[in-house]
């Protein structure tokens, strides 16, 4: 699932300078998408690079030959059925709304739905049939609506959840485990509307049950083609990422963080190992370090497991003495080994049951944190089949 925050940000917010702060202010924490007047299409897009969906108007104000003018998904609703302007009829088969999202000519896409009691509900419902997106909004905030059509939607549909605080976004990802596919923010707040984008991204993150190995063997193995990640983000001193010589188990390698005498702190910064070694990414695959380049996604990882993405900024590439660090952990086949190549220095730290420590003071019966999966990989992505790495 690929979840989304949309922002409102039609003529009920207030004029248009009203609307361009909140369009600007959303475009800036990263929405995925804003929903305005159709009027308004070619000025959003003069704003910036987002996705733009529209309230249909009853007039076609769109220019044919003026794709700036052309939304990227329009809705019904608002001014009808949707909203409660226009009374539901008793046979949903004689509404307007629902009429025009089922039209062949595909001019809208998505259903927007104040729900102002049960029959609300079951009009989102059937909409849902039809639409590529529904959006519901309570008048006052309640999940037990959102509850039922995530249960009896599915799939159907992008269901889109309004809300209008950070915390309305973070529960309505949440509901009943599953959660809503999106939210719509209805907010000036800019503190609201990035709080939402990050509800969004904390919602698609997974964790990881790291665990410990003991380590068996550090030896020192000549001059290699060291990877140093140089990201696009900050990093904590319990941040880091994975990597290893083996898919199926990857070391914790901690982020530059740490003050030395030597040189300063990078907290953009991971010396992560060989050239060969995997890396894993936010797909939950992996990558050589050697085909990362400016611009890739890579996984940054606490020592809890939990997950954010990072954009690598550049990727350093330098002969470097390195160790060999080897360690071996039970499994459900017995005891397996795992290894990587780290570089030899002291600035260069995993974590371990004792905390952090530079690779130059591990030694043999540390334990040293791990990621394991079972798993063979092409390619980097997982398969089921017997590949042997040593």
């Amino acid at each position: 699932m690929t979840r989304t925050v949309w922002v409102k940000a039609d003529g009920a917010v207030g004029d248009w300078e009203a609307r361009k702060r909140r369009i600007t202010a959303a475009i800036e924490a990263g929405v995925d998408w804003v929903l305005v007047d159709e009027a308004d299409v070619a000025r959003v897009r003069e704003l910036g690079d987002v996705n733009v969906a529209a309230f249909l108007a009853d007039a076609d104000v769109v220019d044919g030959d003026d794709e700036q003018a052309e939304a990227d998904a329009y809705f019904v609703g608002k001014g009808g059925e949707g909203d409660g302007t226009i009374d539901l009829p008793e046979d949903f088969s004689g509404s307007a709304d629902l009429t025009t999202l089922r039209r062949r000519d595909d001019r809208a896409q998505g259903a927007y739905v104040r729900v102002l009691g049960t029959e609300y509900e079951a009009f989102a419902e059937e909409a849902a049939e039809a639409a590529d997106f529904t959006v519901i909004v309570g008048e006052d905030w309640s999940i037990i609506p959102l509850e039922n059509l995530i249960a009896r939607v599915g799939e159907e549909t992008h269901l889109i959840a309004g809300a209008t605080t950070a915390a309305e976004a973070r529960t309505a990802f949440e509901t009943l485990e599953i959660g809503a596919d999106g939210v719509l923010i209805d907010s000036d707040s800019p503190d609201e509307i990035r709080g939402a984008v990050e509800a969004r991204d904390a919602a698609d993150r997974e964790t990881l049950e790291l665990r410990y190995a003991e380590v068996t063997a550090v030896e020192a193995t000549g001059m290699a083609d060291r990877v140093c990640i140089d990201t696009g983000s900050l990093m904590d001193d319990a941040e880091g990422m994975l990597v290893g010589s083996m898919s199926r188990g990857l070391f914790f390698v901690h982020a530059e963080t740490a003050e030395s005498p030597y040189v300063e702190s990078r907290p953009f910064r991971v010396n992560a190992g060989a050239v060969h070694a995997y890396v894993r990414n936010p797909d939950g695959g992996t990558n050589y370090l050697a085909e990362l380049s400016s611009g890739d996604e890579v996984q940054v990882v606490d020592t809890e497991g939990h997950t954010r993405e990072a954009i690598v900024g550049r990727v350093k590439i330098e002969k470097r003495p390195m160790f060999r660090v080897q360690a071996e952990l039970e499994t459900d086949d017995g005891v397996d080994r795992i290894e990587t190549l780290i570089q030899n220095a002291e600035t260069v730290k995993v974590a371990t049951s004792e905390g952090r420590k530079a690779v130059t003071d591990l030694e043999a019966g540390d334990e040293a944190l791990v990621y394991y999966e079972d798993v063979a990989r092409h390619f980097g992505e997982a398969v089921e089949e017997s590949i042997i790495e040593k």
